[in-house]
């Protein structure tokens, strides 16, 4: 659907319009897409205009250029998949009915397993930022995303608010997708992810997300994950857990430890006096020192699975724990430089709002993924890469392949 803020371009035809689709049929080979179609039962019955092969790189592009209009976004598909061999034949612009029908059709499965298939962790043993000691560092977070005012968007996802401001007659513009996502710290590529509407929280969205955790893996999260039952189904399979706490829950100290750290247990709401069923965690506290911070009423308290502290000494966790922001700096790439600034998702549909939503995540990881290839043959950190720059570092590489491409 058009939006206001669309733009058109400035010419017919832009050779890094056609790149970027480039990058997508790269990242996503037409192989995957096939086989991804053909698992979730989209495969289409004959060979029309709009296949789901082609309807995939279509939502793909339509939050590539999440700017323009639907039949804008087809025209440049249609240049884009013109240099790659296997689309010889001619294709010609369907119109926005057509394309609205089709993403029906393709529905939100073939996305979502799409980026099951794909989104894994980036980072080698080299990668800088990537590890701590031996460990991945991954970190969880949440974020959301308007969708339009529909009936329909309103009653699957709601709106934000609360319950005063409802007293009030008071209302968001828009209702709400809430997405909970896990990504790896040094890439800021987002390895796993999950949607919900915005009345179901963070922390509940979350589980979901813990059955792809395991050895060898540290994953850092803010104070609204914490709580007994969250922590057990987040470390369930092996993966180390480092959560900030608020400064309410009561820790005992059940032994003091070298590195200023102790050890002590957190139980369940409901066992909080008799504490029948506790867990062991490490407990460390700290102040930051710095003159242009407000002074610190109480301490940061942090909890970790790593119980030994010659395993991680307490001032290494305590510097570690500020790397919980490079998920941040990865939902704002998403949200700010690849959506765009305070837009609106496009789609009238519960169905379509989801699916956008993966394909938004799948291009973010290509991206990443493009970065995390440039850092590696530039032995940089990946931090010195920004997002838009490495963007258009693809759309030169591509251009060059495609000068000698038959």
């Amino acid at each position: 659907m058009p939006r206001p803020g669309q733009v058109k371009p400035d010419t017919d035809a832009r050779l890094s319009d056609r790149i970027a689709i480039g990058l997508l049929t790269r990242t996503f080979p037409p192989e995957l897409v096939d086989r991804v179609i053909a698992e979730t039962g989209r495969t289409g019955q004959r060979d029309r205009l709009l296949p789901p092969r082609v309807v995939v790189y279509f939502v793909l592009a339509m939050c590539l250029f999440s700017g323009q209009g639907y039949e804008e976004v087809a025209r440049l598909l249609t240049e884009g998949l013109s240099w790659a061999a296997r689309w010889s034949k001619p294709w010609r612009v369907p119109t926005t009915a057509a394309i609205s029908r089709a993403r029906v059709k393709l529905g939100v499965a073939p996305m979502k397993a799409l980026f099951e298939q794909v989104a894994k962790p980036l980072a080698g043993p080299a990668t800088r930022g990537s590890w701590y000691r031996s460990w991945r560092v991954l970190a969880i977070d949440g974020t959301t995303f308007d969708a339009p005012d529909t009936p329909e968007n309103v009653e699957r996802f709601g709106r934000p608010g609360s319950a005063r401001a409802a007293a009030r007659g008071d209302r968001a513009a828009f209702p709400q997708v809430r997405v909970v996502a896990v990504a790896e710290c040094g890439t800021h590529a987002i390895v796993a992810a999950t949607l919900g509407p915005i009345t179901k929280a963070e922390a509940t969205l979350a589980r979901d997300l813990f059955g792809g955790l395991g050895r060898g893996e540290l994953v850092i999260a803010d104070r609204g994950f914490a709580g007994l039952p969250l922590w057990r189904a987040a470390s369930a399979g092996g993966a180390d857990l480092l959560w900030r706490v608020r400064a309410n829950i009561v820790l005992p100290v059940r032994k003091e430890l070298p590195d200023g750290s102790y050890l002590s247990e957190i139980v369940a709401t409901d066992d909080h006096y008799r504490r029948r069923d506790p867990v062991a965690v490490r407990v460390i506290e700290y102040t930051v020192d710095d003159p242009g911070r407000p002074e610190q009423s109480v301490p940061y308290r942090l909890i970790t699975t790593i119980l030994d502290h010659r395993k991680a000494p307490a001032k290494e966790l305590a510097g570690l724990y500020c790397q919980r922001w490079e998920i941040e700096t990865a939902l704002n790439e998403l949200k700010t430089h690849q959506r765009g600034a305070a837009q609106v998702l496009r789609s009238r549909s519960p169905d379509g709002v989801e699916q956008e939503v993966w394909a938004h995540l799948l291009v973010h990881y290509a991206i990443r993924s493009l970065m995390h290839v440039a850092a590696t043959e530039q032995r940089l950190d990946p931090d010195r890469l920004s997002f838009t720059r490495c963007l258009r570092l693809a759309r030169r590489q591509a251009i060059a392949q495609a000068a000698f491409s038959p």
